[in-house]
């Protein structure tokens, strides 16, 4: 099987400001496309802000087809690399952690949180399977990968990868606690799996809580083949082969 570019990007949180963030995707994937990238992981919620108070989620969330995401796609498409982002959706009454998987300029479709942690968010219940070149991949998000069984579904769905976009902004002494955590939880999927991992998270200090940063990739053996710097924004970049 050819091998697979991916390009894991950790960012500093933005709130509410979601032209600011589709300018910084549309250069973010630029950058991603002038590298050879096939596939780009951007981290949970990244759209709108991630927030676990239900009065912050009801103000944030959008729908998928509301016209500034469908805008997003569009921009986000012409890239040609396909795209994993986070955001808060709403569907109907209900609110879901979702990340949206675009390509072929166009939405390939979405992956909702089956394990949420935040106020009133309900779970998904499908693990579908994308393909980005020839290889097929799964999402898992954030806390999932705190449940093995999630992963082992993607992984007898077919997948060959599973992307996990994160969000480890946290008050200090839990950031501390999940800091080695979050990575040993990484390795233990791809091991469990036999797939390899890939996950994207913010990085920084924000109202009283840090990100130190969990953006890596792990073999199938569990060993960290590329990650960015903890502290600052950065890239993984790596070739799967």
């Amino acid at each position: 099987m050819p091998y697979l570019r991916i390009a894991a990007f950790q960012r500093r949180p933005v709130f509410d400001a979601l032209p600011v963030v589709t300018h910084a995707l549309a250069n973010d994937l630029a950058w991603a496309a002038s590298q050879g990238a096939q596939l780009a992981l951007f981290p949970e919620c990244y759209l709108q802000g991630y927030a676990t108070d239900r009065p912050t989620l009801e103000r944030r969330a959008l729908p998928v087809a509301d016209a500034s995401i469908a805008a997003l796609v569009r921009r986000l498409g012409e890239t040609g690399v396909t795209t994993i982002v986070g955001m808060i959706e709403r569907r109907g009454e209900a609110l879901f952690n979702t990340a949206l998987v675009v390509g072929h300029r166009r939405l390939l479709g979405t992956y909702s949180k089956i394990h949420p942690n935040e106020d009133g968010v309900s779970p998904g219940t499908d693990c579908p399977v994308f393909v980005a070149g020839t290889w097929p991949f799964a999402v898992n998000i954030c806390n999932d990968a705190n449940f093995p069984e999630t992963a082992l579904r993607a992984a007898a769905a077919g997948a060959r990868l599973i992307c996990y976009p994160l969000n480890n902004l946290l008050r200090p002494p839990v950031a501390d606690r999940w800091r080695a955590r979050s990575v040993q939880n990484l390795q233990a999927r791809a091991v469990e799996t036999g797939c390899w991992i890939a996950s994207a998270d913010v990085v920084g200090e924000h109202g009283g809580r840090v990100s130190f940063g969990c953006t890596l990739i792990v073999r199938p053996d569990g060993e960290i083949v590329a990650r960015a710097a903890e502290g600052r924004e950065g890239v993984a970049l790596f070739d799967l082969a």
